[in-house]
Formats: structure tokens, C-alpha cells, sequence
């Protein structure tokens, strides 16, 4: 495997990617097997119950992020599969960046749902079976300047009343195991309740 790829905030928007849809759906799925800050993009992924993606170095039942694996590592892995929706790469292109499918780091690239908006124990059905429940917010880190130089300005931002408003995706934790490929329809299980916002895990 190669080293993460970059992407120059000069380059040509990635205005081909195909991302309206009328109903919920995975547009890429990816995986990496080494602690690299993007994921290529692969034909389809096999989630595994309680542990993540099959042949994904962030997999695990506690903790397999590098930074917080320092800070304790017997946490619960909270962050066993990474959602984005793919409609930020239109937003953000509109700044000038080209940011594609993986890059982010992503496993699953959806089209046609606001994840952001979705409350913290929603659960997504993936394909025929595989289902994940939203744990909170990703908290982008530096890192997503190796992409572009101040590409991190475009995650994080604020609203007028100080609000920080994060847009580089959701994660969550498999429920159900299963394949999951590029079309598979996405459904919506709302949770019962109160709806209680996503935030950063």
C-alpha cells in the first residue's frame, strides 16, 4: 500500500462524482489495513459484528485509532466504521479543493442523506444486511491539511452564536454484519426518544 494520496487545493474540482440520488445509498465503500489517513476505494466491504471492517486497521472492539490507543487503549471503539457524506465534496469544491471518495478517510461514502443531522443511536441499514449505529461526530484533526493546505478551515467551522458546527462525517459501531457495495440502498431506523445530537467521539 502506498502512502496517503494528496490533493491540491489548485487542482480541478472532482465535479464527476455522481452523488444526487432520490433515495439513500452508498456511492464507495473503502478500506485500509494500515494506519494511513486515506482509504482506497474497493469493490465492497464485509462488516463484522461488534468489530468493524473486515481488513480495516481501525477494527477492533476497543480503541484502534493511534492517538487515543496512547491515551488509554482499552476503550470502547466507538469509531469502528466511518461514514461521510459525499455531498460535501461538491461544498467544498466550491472553495476550490478536489476531495474524493477515501481521501477523508472514510469506509462508507454515502449519497442522499444529511448524516450530520441524524441523532446519536441512529441506525443505518447497509445493503440486505449489514447494519451500524451512529455513536457521534468525527473530530477532524490536522491531519486533513495533508490533504490540502487549509482544508481544515472547510470541516470546522462556526456559527454566528459560537456554535462549532463539524462536517467530516459520522461514526459508529456494526450491529449486523454483512457486505456492503457501491449502490447498496441506505435505510433510516430513527431511535426511540428524545432525539439527542451527535457529538464528537
Amino acid at each position: 500500500m502506498t502512502s496517503a494520496p494528496t490533493a491540491d487545493s489548485t487542482a480541478e474540482p472532482a465535479t464527476d462524482i455522481p452523488v444526487a440520488a432520490a433515495t439513500p445509498r452508498v456511492l464507495t465503500v473503502s478500506r485500509d489495513d494500515g494506519h494511513r489517513f486515506s482509504k482506497p476505494v474497493v469493490d465492497e466491504i464485509r462488516l463484522i459484528e461488534g468489530w468493524g471492517v473486515e481488513g480495516d486497521a481501525h477494527a477492533g472492539t476497543t480503541v484502534q485509532h493511534l492517538s487515543r490507543m496512547e491515551r488509554d487503549p482499552t476503550q470502547p471503539n466507538l469509531r469502528q466504521v466511518h461514514l461521510l457524506h459525499a455531498e460535501l465534496f461538491g461544498d467544498v469544491a466550491q472553495q476550490g479543493y478536489s476531495v474524493r471518495p477515501g481521501e477523508m478517510g472514510e469506509n462508507v461514502t454515502t449519497a442522499g442523506l444529511d448524516l450530520l443531522t441524524l441523532p446519536t443511536g441512529t441506525v443505518l441499514h447497509l445493503g440486505a444486511e449489514a447494519k451500524v449505529m451512529l455513536t457521534g461526530l468525527r473530530n477532524p484533526c490536522y491531519k486533513i491539511n495533508w490533504l490540502a493546505p487549509q482544508l481544515m478551515k472547510e470541516m470546522v467551522t462556526r456559527l454566528d452564536d459560537g456554535t462549532v458546527v463539524r462536517k467530516a462525517g459520522v461514526m459508529s459501531v456494526v450491529l449486523a454484519g454483512g457486505v456492503v457495495r457501491s449502490g447498496d440502498p441506505i435505510v433510516v431506523e430513527l431511535p426511540a426518544g428524545e432525539p439527542v445530537p451527535l457529538e464528537p467521539v
